[in-house]
């Protein structure tokens, strides 16, 4: 049986195909519509804003800060699951860029709470609206704290029996369903759920080029990039690589070169394998001066490098930086 997800408005679906306009906080922006899954919203700016921050988000954070405040742990303990669960992340958020005890113990919270959750939320605009703005914070573990809320909310079991279900729905007729799948495999994979597996079958929908006009196709290998960026290992690096460098889709590879940079769960180190094939793709004649300068924004923002868009500036500082160790 397939696993039940909540409606999609089929206008938000002939709505998803934008010019891609954020790393990190765009690649979540619009969990809040519709089923809570990452449709790119990215009107503001178009591609040129590519690198930019969700508007709105600190301001999120300090309503988020004000309203926990009033809550004491034991008038969480009164609360129905809604309203924990909006409670604590509200905490998380709020507190997400200065790390402290009391953001650990908030996430262990999360942690100990969601299995009761599980099937007990409702995807509204309040829960939408913080797990995207914790989906982009910095620090790590409140971005795994989103992905547990969420998949909670979606009511799925961490477990081998949601990804088979999950696997069968990528292969849906149904786009909202396929892509759906695709997305929710990542947030499984994240939290180790049979992860090699959903690699792998992530991996094969971007293999999947069909024709170049089949918007769906491209849809779904879009989605395929983006649960690779969730599962968060270094084992999806090679394939959003090689998205980046041979998906015949403009959309797939800069959603595949904002991933790499910046945007999903991989940390900085990660990233940083991803470098020499970075700036082998800087000059490959095989790829058009769009994608050249994906790899070269990529470079800088995982490097933190200002260097020139020339890849002989770029070969140049990596050799002199392995040779030095840093």
């Amino acid at each position: 049986m397939d696993v039940d997800r909540p409606n999609l408005p089929e206008r938000e679906l002939a709505e998803q195909r934008l010019p891609a306009a954020n790393l990190r906080t765009l690649h979540f922006a619009a969990i809040v519509v519709g089923v809570g899954f990452a449709l790119l919203a990215s009107s503001a700016g178009g591609r040129g804003a590519l690198w930019g921050k969700i508007n709105g988000a600190s301001s999120l954070q300090r309503r988020s800060s004000e309203s926990s405040a009033a809550f004491s742990d034991r008038d969480l303990d009164l609360e129905g699951p809604q309203k924990q669960a909006e409670i604590l992340l509200e905490r998380v958020v709020s507190r997400s860029d200065t790390p402290a005890e009391s953001d650990v113990q908030t996430e262990a919270q999360i942690e100990a709470h969601v299995d009761a959750w599980r099937g007990k939320l409702k995807w509204d605009s309040q829960l939408g609206d913080l797990t995207t703005v914790a989906l982009n914070s910095s620090n790590k573990r409140v971005r795994a704290s989103a992905v547990e809320v969420q998949l909670a909310a979606y009511g799925l079991t961490k477990s081998g029996s949601s990804v088979d279900a999950l696997a069968r729905q990528a292969n849906s007729r149904d786009h909202a369903q396929k892509i759906w799948a695709l997305w929710t495999l990542g947030l499984l994979g994240n939290r180790g759920v049979e992860t090699d597996r959903v690699v792998q079958v992530l991996t094969a929908h971007l293999k999947d080029f069909g024709k170049d006009s089949d918007r769906g196709n491209e849809d779904a290998r879009r989605w395929a990039v983006e649960g690779l960026a969730l599962v968060g290992t270094t084992s999806t690096i090679a394939p959003l690589l090689e998205a980046l460098h041979n998906d015949p889709s403009p959309m797939v590879r800069e959603r595949a070169a904002c991933n790499l940079a910046e945007s999903g769960m991989l940390t900085h180190d990660q990233r940083l394998v991803a470098v020499p094939q970075l700036i082998n793709y800087s000059s490959d004649p095989a790829l058009d001066a769009r994608t050249h300068a994906l790899a070269f924004q990529a470079l800088a923002r995982i490097t933190g490098q200002s260097l020139p868009n020339e890849s002989a500036a770029w070969r140049s500082w990596y050799q002199t930086a392995v040779g030095s160790g840093q």
